[in-house]
């Protein structure tokens, strides 16, 4: 067992203060170490620790830090040829991984993909086509959502801090409903009810042309979307026409056990975006849809100088095959099984263990006040400052 040195190393320590003055203090650091390389789900700094990866580049790595599938075949495409422009002039791998989204995403209805660079891309993107489809302006988001740093992303997020200070005014037309938690008192019915009052006060709902939803959102906190409410949307959305977004970005690609979170619903979006862990570490997104919502943009509508290129797609061949060869779904339901039944049996001992919450290896604890239920986000730290020592 490596023996970690104090954690940042000094190494590590020298490189920190040299980015203290080059780097924006805009940028956050979770983790103070400067890392080296990776493998797996271990990290190595430059002093020499092996680290666990709890961070996975946000979500990113699910088939592992440099996947030697993945790893292969980016060398592969860099030797053919580094960037065209799929606009410009188009290549098969593109055409190859359009195919593959639309035979893979939930539902049986005919799809159509397009390839960007980010999942705040994605998002707008998504956006932009439901607006071409409708003709209307309006869109809902939820409370606690998270779609992006862009504009129209931070507008669609339903967190001020630290996402939204002092980067305002944002995109008009944006509205939010409280997104159903049972420790924050709210129902499907409460949010549902949120909905009428938006119709009623503030905006005619034929003039909404999309409703985006996380299924399980990430930063707000691993809050899992009711069943019920899936429905509910679904039925909404089809009474006035809107189109139904599920942002798969941070919950796709095995996360929750399926490879994307909508499949534990019976109901199916219009649109899904996609992102992080599509290409296994290399800067790629989509969004994939029903073909005739998909095509409503007009050609040139849609694009982007760096979107989809070559290399990250070959990363993203390299995913699905790894998905398919090493049965990661299976692995992501028994590893989140494990940790979350481990967590249930440490609730007795320590009561600030207040909830434990999630699906396939998508698993969060939350800290509360035992006798309050007040959120107890010293404790977290503590507990984040422990393991980092460790």
């Amino acid at each position: 067992r490596h023996i970690a040195t104090e954690i940042p190393g000094p190494k590590s320590a020298q490189v920190l203060a040299r980015r203290k003055e080059a780097v924006s203090a805009g940028l956050g650091m979770a983790f103070p170490a400067i890392i080296a390389r990776a493998e797996g789900a271990i990290m190595e700094d430059i002093d020499g620790n092996r680290i666990i990866d709890l961070g996975s580049g946000i979500g990113v790595v699910n088939v592992g830090n440099a996947n030697p599938r993945v790893v292969s075949r980016v060398i592969e495409a860099a030797q053919a040829f580094t960037h065209t422009n799929f606009t410009t002039a188009p290549y098969m791998g593109y055409v190859e991984v359009c195919e593959a989204l639309n035979r893979i995403t939930p539902g049986t209805h005919k799809k159509k993909s397009i390839l960007q660079n980010s999942g705040a891309e994605a998002v707008e993107n998504a956006i932009k086509i439901a607006r071409a489809h409708t003709g209307r302006p309006g869109v809902i988001a939820f409370s606690g959502a998270f779609h992006g740093r862009t504009l129209m992303g931070m507008a669609l997020t339903g967190k001020v801090s630290p996402y939204k200070i002092g980067f305002g005014p944002f995109p008009s037309d944006v509205y939010h409903v409280p997104f159903p938690s049972e420790r924050q008192n709210v129902s499907v019915a409460d949010t549902m009810k949120a909905f009428a009052g938006l119709f009623k006060s503030d905006i005619d709902p034929a003039q909404i042309a999309a409703i985006i939803i996380e299924p399980v959102q990430g930063e707000g906190g691993f809050n899992i979307a009711p069943p019920e409410l899936m429905k509910r949307l679904r039925e909404l959305a089809d009474k006035h026409g809107i189109v139904l977004i599920a942002d798969e970005i941070q919950c796709g690609f095995g996360r929750t056990g399926k490879l994307f979170a909508m499949e534990h619903h019976t109901v199916r979006p219009d649109l899904i975006t996609m992102a992080k862990s599509l290409a296994g570490g290399f800067p790629l997104s989509a969004v994939c849809g029903k073909a005739k919502i998909m095509d409503a943009p007009s050609p040139g509508g849609l694009g982007g100088t760096y979107a989809a290129n070559p290399l990250a797609v070959a990363a993203a061949h390299a995913v699905l095959d790894t998905f398919d060869r090493e049965q990661l779904l299976q692995r992501s339901e028994r590893l989140g099984l494990k940790l979350r039944n481990f967590l249930h049996s440490m609730q007795a001992q320590h009561p600030v263990l207040a909830e434990v919450r999630g699906v396939g290896s998508m698993s969060a604890v939350e800290f509360a006040n035992p006798d309050t239920g007040a959120p107890e986000a010293q404790v977290a730290q503590r507990v984040q400052q422990h393991a980092l020592q460790r």
